[in-house]
Order: C-alpha cells, then sequence, then structure tokens
C-alpha cells in the first residue's frame, strides 16, 4: 500500500521515535509502506507529564503511550490509571507550560490541541494559594482558580469576601521595579509593606459553579476559624473582620510608606492590571505570588449599608490609603476634612459594638415599590403636575471668567440665568429679556468644584464639549447657598436633567453639608475644642508631607482636626465612612488612571488619563491637560491589534489614535470597555452578572 511521501530525516515528527517503515522508489518518488499496525502501536507515541501534588511535593513525570486522536478526557483517566494513588484527582487539569494554556475542552483531540511528543505538560491543581492584599492593606491566603478567566476569579473572591458588585474590582500585580525612594535605607524585602499591618488568613469556599454570581439574599459561608458553618449574618455584620476599620499606622510606619509619585510613576503601576479575558497561570501568577485587590473601576453602584457592610469598609479603607499616601492629590483644607472623619471613624470603632441586623425585619422589595407608587400617585398629584407645568429657573449675579493663554485670571461680573440645561449670561439684569451674551449648554459636560471655604471662594469650573474637547469656563458664587443651588443644578444638567427632577433639593442639601464639614470653624454655640480630649496622635490623619508642614506647631495640627471634627461629630459609624467616600469622590483627580501613550502623528510620548466618564490628553512636561473627551460623546473605538493602536471615533466627526508605552493596550482597550460596560447597570435588572457582554465590550477580537 502506498501511503505518503517520505518525511525528511532531520524533520522533528511525533513519531520519529519509531524504526521508519521500508521505503521503495516508483519512478523518481520514494514512498514509505506501512508495516503491521500491531508491530508499531498503530501510529502511537510517547508523551511526557508530570504530576504535582497538593502537598507542594515536586511532583513524578509519568510517561504514556498515546495517539493523536485521544481526548483530553481519556489522557486524564490514563494517566490517573498509572498513578494509582488513593486521591481526589477532580480538581486536577493539564497545563501546556511551552504555549501557557489550559487544556480544559475534554472533548478535544491531542491533534486538535497541536499537542505532540515534545509538549511538556502538567497534571496540577486547578486551585491553588494565593496572597492578595486588600484595599485595607491587610494580607489574606486564598485559594483561588488559576484556571478560570480572572473576570471569574474575581467573581468568586469577592462571592467568598461578601463584597457586592465584583465587576467593579480586579487584580493589580505591582511592579518588580518600583520607583526608588530618595534618601532611603535599602530594604531586603521589596513588598515591605505588605507586612505593615497584620495578616488574616481565610480560606475560599467556592460555591457551584451554576449559582448566581451574588444576590442580595446572603449567601452562606464558613467561619474562617473553624471552619463549621456560620449564619447568614454573623460574617456579614458580626465579627467578620474585613466590616472593621483598621488603626492608622503610627506616623513613623506610614513615612516608610509614602512616596511621592509622578504621573509616569503612577502609570507604571497602571500597567499592572491582570487581564481580565485570560487565567492568572496564562499571565505568568504562580502559586502564592502576591497581589492586589482593589477598586478597578471608580463607578460605584447602588451602596447599601444593609448589604454592603464589607463592601463599603473596604472602599473606605482604599480612599482613605489614596489620600494618606497620596496617591491622589488635595488641597490643606480637604486633607484636614479627611483627618477628622478618619479621628471620627477611628473614635466611632473603638467605642462602637459590631453591627447587627439579623433583627430587622426582611423588606419585600416588590411590596415596598408598591407602596411607594401609591404613595406618589395617590398623595402627591397635584405635585406632579406642578413639576411637569413649572419649569424652574435661577437667576443670579456671578462672576466670570474664560481662560485665555497669558491672561490673568481676571472674573467679570453678569447677569446669569439658569433654565433647563442651558446657562444664559447678559451684560446686566436689565439686558435679560433681549439676546444673551452667550448661551451654555451643559449636556455632556464636566463640572468641578472649584471652592476653599476658608477663603470664602464658592468656584465651578465648567468643562463644556467643543469639536477638539473641551472648552473651561469659571463661575464664581458669592456665598455657600448660592454655591449650593447652582452646583446642584450644573450637575443635573450634565446628565441631561433639568433642576424639576426630583433629586435637585437632596443634592443642594447634600452640597451645603459638605461644604459645612470642609469649614474648620465650630458650629455656633460650640465652644473650642479640648486639645487633651484627642488620645490619638494628630500625625496619623494626615500625609507625610503635611505632618512636616506642621511638625513646629504639632499643637497646631491637633487643634484643626478636631475643629474640623466638630462639625461631624454627630454622625454615624456609616454615615462617616459614606461622606468620606462621597468626598473622595468630589476630588478633581479622583479615578483617573494614567497611561503613557503615543498619538497617531505624533513624535513624542504623552499622558492618557482614563476616567470613568472621560479620557484626558495630558502634556507629560507639564502635567497640564491639552484636551478631554467625554465618553457620553464616544460613537465607537476599536483596536488594531497588528499594530497595537487605539482608534476612537466622537461627535462631529472627532477621531483620535495612539498606541500605549507604558502597557499593552489591551489593558486601555479593557479600561475604556469595562466602563462603557457598568453605564449599562440598572437597579431594576436582575442580579446576575452579563459575562459576555463584558467581554465582548473588553475582550476585543484579538
Amino acid at each position: 500500500i502506498l501511503t505518503s511521501l517520505p518525511i525528511p530525516a532531520t524533520e522533528k515528527h511525533p513519531h520519529s521515535m519509531m524504526p521508519p517503515p521500508p521505503c521503495f522508489t516508483v519512478g523518481m518518488v520514494s514512498v514509505r509502506v506501512m508495516i503491521n499496525t500491531a508491530e508499531y502501536g498503530n501510529t502511537s507515541w510517547e508523551l511526557s507529564v508530570q504530576v504535582d501534588q497538593r502537598d507542594g511535593d515536586e511532583g513524578m513525570r509519568f510517561k504514556l503511550r498515546v495517539k493523536g486522536d485521544l481526548h483530553i478526557g481519556g489522557l486524564m483517566l490514563k494517566l490517573v490509571e498509572k498513578i494509582k494513588a488513593p486521591q481526589d484527582w477532580s480538581d486536577h487539569a493539564l497545563w501546556w507550560e511551552q504555549r501557557s494554556c489550559w487544556l480544559l475542552k475534554t472533548h478535544w483531540t491531542l491533534d486538535k490541541y497541536g499537542v505532540q511528543a515534545d509538549a511538556d505538560l502538567r497534571y496540577t491543581p486547578q486551585h491553588k494559594p494565593l496572597c492578595l492584599q486588600l484595599p485595607n492593606m491587610k494580607t489574606v491566603k486564598l485559594t483561588v482558580s488559576y484556571s478560570a478567566v480572572v473576570f471569574k476569579t474575581v467573581a468568586e473572591i469577592c462571592r467568598a469576601l461578601n463584597i457586592r458588585r465584583p465587576e467593579e474590582l480586579s487584580l493589580l500585580k505591582p511592579p518588580d521595579n518600583l520607583p526608588k525612594k530618595k534618601k532611603m535605607k535599602k530594604d531586603k524585602n521589596p513588598h515591605s509593606h505588605y507586612n505593615m499591618v497584620p495578616e488574616l488568613c481565610l480560606l475560599l469556599y467556592l460555591t457551584p459553579p451554576g449559582s448566581p454570581l451574588y444576590s442580595k439574599t446572603m449567601v452562606p459561608t464558613y467561619d474562617p476559624e473553624n471552619g463549621t458553618p456560620a449564619s447568614a449574618t454573623s460574617l456579614w455584620f458580626g465579627d467578620n473582620p474585613l466590616t472593621s476599620s483598621q488603626p492608622n499606622l503610627p506616623p513613623e510606619e506610614l513615612a516608610k510608606m509614602y512616596q511621592q509619585l509622578s504621573m509616569v510613576d503612577k502609570a507604571i503601576i497602571n500597567a499592572g492590571w491582570l487581564d481580565s479575558s485570560r487565567s492568572l497561570m496564562e499571565q505568568g501568577i504562580g502559586e502564592h505570588d502576591r497581589l492586589q485587590l482593589r477598586f478597578k473601576y471608580h463607578c460605584f453602584f447602588d451602596l447599601n449599608p444593609k448589604y454592603d457592610a464589607v463592601r463599603i469598609t473596604q472602599l473606605y479603607e482604599q480612599a482613605r490609603w489614596s489620600i494618606l499616601l497620596e496617591e491622589i492629590n488635595c488641597t490643606e483644607e480637604e486633607m484636614l476634612m479627611f483627618a477628622s472623619l478618619q479621628y471620627h471613624i477611628c473614635k466611632m470603632t473603638i467605642s462602637t459594638e459590631p453591627l447587627d441586623f439579623s433583627n430587622e425585619p426582611e423588606i419585600d422589595e416588590v411590596e415596598a415599590a408598591l407602596s411607594n407608587l401609591e404613595v406618589t400617585l395617590g398623595g402627591k398629584t397635584d405635585r406632579i403636575l406642578e413639576d411637569i407645568t413649572d419649569v424652574p429657573k435661577l437667576a443670579d449675579s456671578l462672576k466670570l471668567f474664560r481662560p485665555k493663554r497669558l491672561a490673568l485670571r481676571s472674573y467679570k461680573e453678569y447677569w446669569f440665568v439658569f433654565k433647563d440645561t442651558t446657562i444664559s449670561y447678559y451684560k446686566n439684569k436689565e439686558t435679560a429679556s433681549g439676546e444673551p451674551i452667550e448661551q451654555l449648554h451643559l449636556r455632556g459636560c464636566e463640572v468641578v468644584p472649584d471652592v476653599n471655604v476658608t477663603d470664602k471662594k464658592f468656584g465651578i469650573k465648567l468643562l463644556l464639549p467643543v469639536a477638539d474637547g473641551m472648552s473651561e469656563v469659571y463661575i464664581r458664587c458669592d456665598n455657600e447657598t448660592q454655591y449650593a443651588k447652582w452646583k446642584a443644578a450644573c450637575t443635573l444638567a450634565s446628565k441631561g436633567k433639568t433642576m424639576a427632577y426630583s433629586s435637585y433639593r437632596s443634592e443642594v442639601k447634600n452640597i451645603q453639608s459638605f461644604l459645612q464639614m470642609k469649614s474648620l470653624a465650630p458650629p455656633p454655640g460650640q465652644s473650642a475644642p479640648d486639645l487633651d480630649a484627642m488620645e490619638m496622635n494628630a500625625e496619623c490623619f494626615v500625609s507625610p508631607r503635611y505632618t512636616k508642614r506642621y511638625k513646629p506647631k504639632q499643637v497646631g495640627l491637633t487643634a484643626r482636626i478636631l475643629e474640623a471634627h466638630q462639625n461631624i461629630a454627630s454622625l454615624s459609624l456609616n454615615e462617616a465612612k459614606m461622606r468620606f467616600i462621597h468626598a473622595w469622590q468630589s476630588l478633581a483627580e479622583f479615578g483617573i488612571k494614567y497611561y503613557i501613550v503615543r498619538f497617531r502623528g505624533s513624535k513624542k510620548d504623552e499622558l492618557m488619563g482614563i476616567s470613568y466618564n472621560r479620557l484626558v490628553r495630558i502634556d507629560m512636561s507639564t502635567g497640564l491637560p491639552v484636551t478631554t473627551w467625554r465618553f457620553a460623546n464616544m460613537k465607537q473605538w476599536n483596536v488594531n491589534w497588528e499594530i497595537r493602536q487605539v482608534a476612537i471615533e466622537f461627535d462631529q466627526n472627532v477621531s483620535i489614535a495612539f498606541s500605549c508605552v507604558s502597557c499593552d493596550c489591551k489593558v486601555v482597550h479593557e479600561y475604556i470597555g469595562g466602563y462603557i460596560f457598568l453605564s449599562t447597570r440598572s437597579k431594576d435588572q436582575n442580579e446576575t452578572l452579563d459575562e459576555e457582554l463584558f467581554h465582548k465590550l473588553t475582550g476585543g477580537q484579538e
């Protein structure tokens, strides 16, 4: 039987270890004749597989004779039969070292995977221990899946830790070459900050694969100390250490952790976000490696103290550390406000008993919604008609400034009228019946506070969308009340909502309470604070840079924190944490992640800032924003995987394209797609995650 052309002797082939069959020549062509199949094993070949044990042994290597049409499930069965070890092998799977991939499709054959005799396979557990640093800087040891994509692994971790909305978190790998701190002694342990706080050991208990990722009904779990089943509420609100805020570190320890980072340094750190569509092993993460669990997407949805005790606490801790280590910039006034909130939370944590909502009656959400609808329709009909027919408007004398190149900031007074989502300003009140000097359309704009309560400065910075990016406008108000009304109206208008919207009044009240919180003066009628009443070191609550500023007058720092604390002394523990989170969200640089990129047609590297609602092009030499593009104006984005370039199209025929320098373009692509995915969430939806949509928006077509 003439079967095939001869295979060159120099070419490697899985059958090369077999003696070649006899060969003869027909004309000028040499062909081989297949000899009796029983004699040569029917084209079988030898495959080497290393078996890893759970106890950390190096494992043994086994050799199996296989054929290319053998499926992966059959290979694992033959391997287990040859090992002959009384052990549960259900968690083991095959890992292909050279290709860095799992062979999880057990119905696929070796030929379909491309496995040949030179393949180096490992039969290893899919779940392995991982050292994970939580947002509160504590390190936990979890047994997690190294074979599932990171998106699923994070969801499993969050389920075990009782953190809802796992899509907001991800895993960050710290850079190996962290920026060196000036004038600092050599540290033998490059990750010494992991050991600054006590270590907590937990075991991750996985729920069945078909169960939902999270639910408002609390999932059953086990006590991490003795492994016995715990009640549904004990780990959510009882003695769960993850719901308690950590005590502030001594100033000396905080100074060791503090490291002033430039935008370029931050870009290097942000390159460490893991790919959500690949597994840990596929990204080079090994057993017992250290990763950081962080809130990656700064778009926090449906924060509910009843269900989110762990989530709120961990979110507060991430915000607190970002303030203390100056990962985000804030003014001295804001730093003192954050310090007073930290002091209050520490004080309340020490004195307050653990929260327990187990005795609260369960609320039927459907009945609650129907009850609210009945009240709204039955008792407030007149008010609804009034809101529909009456279009609220604001009219005040304010000051305006438009920044120009090489021009001083000089404000000029005009008469402003705010109606619907548009601001019109006139020369004076008398000319308001005519044509305005200019109209500012706020839909899709960005509203940034420009406030200093101590100096009585109440300003609003508007970034208005234009064809080539953003146009800046500064508005100055006279007092707190005026500022609160205009700031709330601008915030709603940027989302396309008017002052007739139901949340306008509550927004005004929130702004007023926030301004009162920032005020360092004690409330009327209260005496000056007793400095001896503060039993904690004031330097623990501010960053080391501000500590140096107040070092000669240590009493001054304590006094200012206590003065600011008088404005928030009545807050409960949860209210204080939520106030801290909201104040963190109000900072100008909140949520911006920096990456080094090169725009198409440019010859120099620049910085790209990615936030929850916009992209910012930043000059690397000055650190100043050049252009801003909002996600609301984005039409589409895609990646050219061949040249690794991200291309984005916006309204008004604006398009940009850039390649990533500090990281792979997949990291930036996933950030943009992730924020688009989060914007599709709503309370009306089922609370199970649409993982397919997430990967469609973030995975690209690589």
